[in-house]
């Protein structure tokens, strides 16, 4: 499958009004970031030890950051689908509100000033991988998998997943076994998640000729790759507990959650109409925060 150009013409009905503060802050995609905020700083908080608040604040600040700025650099990049495809041709750079060079260089001192700050701030470790993570978004992700390959999402979903792993070396100054079991639950959780948008999502990613599996492979081949990857993400959000991360809250609630992904997953794979796969879009993403939330309440609930 070609590339498109990426000069493809924007919308006839291109704003050309100069870009305002809004404009900036829609380019970090701040929903997105959120939840990359949050689940860096259950990392941060799970991990044994104890570092000093405002530490805390600059290492969650920096992956924050971070995130945006991958954001920004992945919109400036992504300018030509984006203004094809239903769903985010409102963005700044399709309408014309925010000029191509400008998003690119705003993401890329971005991007340096949070690896710059985590670094002489936090830690080296915690640097590094926040440097991995900008540049497996951009160029593994972005760059090589999104368009070339209908698995961009199971291996370009390790950079949304390396974030409570910077968190945890943030605190810790290393990588440990816990830390990577919760990189583990954000990977195995990133292709249905996504998977299911793409579902409702299909002529959007088709016109823009990005190969994305329903695209690809068809509903029926995505909906089982849903299901295998619901029943594996069950059993690896227990890891927290296996590895003595968490507690019985924590088991009770991701124990009930996984139930409730995989039955969803269950009802969209019989469901012909698609109508369940927003719903499951939808659960995912309470899932993820539900889980997590439940690891910072076990931690300070039971110690």
């Amino acid at each position: 499958m070609s590339d498109l150009s990426m000069n493809t013409a924007a919308p006839a009905a291109v704003l050309k009004n100069e870009a305002g503060v809004g404009d900036f802050v829609a380019l970090l995609k701040p929903r997105v970031m959120s939840l990359v905020v949050f689940t860096g700083f259950a990392g941060l908080y799970l991990a044994p030890g104890h570092m000093h608040p405002f530490l805390a604040a600059v290492a969650v600040l920096s992956i924050a950051v971070a995130a945006g700025a991958s954001g920004a650099i992945n919109m400036w990049y992504d300018r030509d689908i984006d203004a094809v495809m239903q769903r985010t041709c409102e963005r700044p750079l399709p309408r014309g509100r925010v000029e191509p060079g400008d998003a690119l260089g705003f993401g890329v001192v971005l991007a340096l000033a949070s690896v710059m700050v985590m670094g002489l701030a936090v830690n080296y470790v915690a640097a590094a991988l926040l440097t991995l993570t900008i540049l497996f978004y951009v160029f593994v992700y972005t760059a090589w998998l999104k368009r070339r390959t209908p698995q961009n999402i199971v291996i370009g979903g390790a950079a949304g997943a390396f974030p409570p792993m910077i968190g945890w070396a943030a605190a810790t100054g290393r990588v440990d076994l816990a830390s990577v079991a919760l990189f583990l639950i954000i990977f195995m959780w990133t292709p249905p998640h996504f998977w299911a948008l793409a579902l409702v999502r299909n002529s959007d990613y088709a016109r823009a000729g990005v190969p994305m599996l329903p695209v690809v492979a068809g509903d029926a081949a995505t909906k089982r790759q849903i299901v295998i990857y619901a029943a594996l993400l069950a059993p690896t959000s227990l890891s927290p507990w296996w590895l003595g991360v968490n507690g019985w809250i924590y088991l009770g609630v991701a124990v009930a959650m996984g139930a409730a992904f995989m039955a969803l997953a269950l009802r969209l794979m019989f469901d012909r109409a698609n109508k369940t796969a927003m719903r499951l879009f939808g659960f995912s993403i309470l899932y993820l925060f539900v889980l997590f939330a439940a690891m910072i309440a076990d931690r300070t609930i039971l110690g």
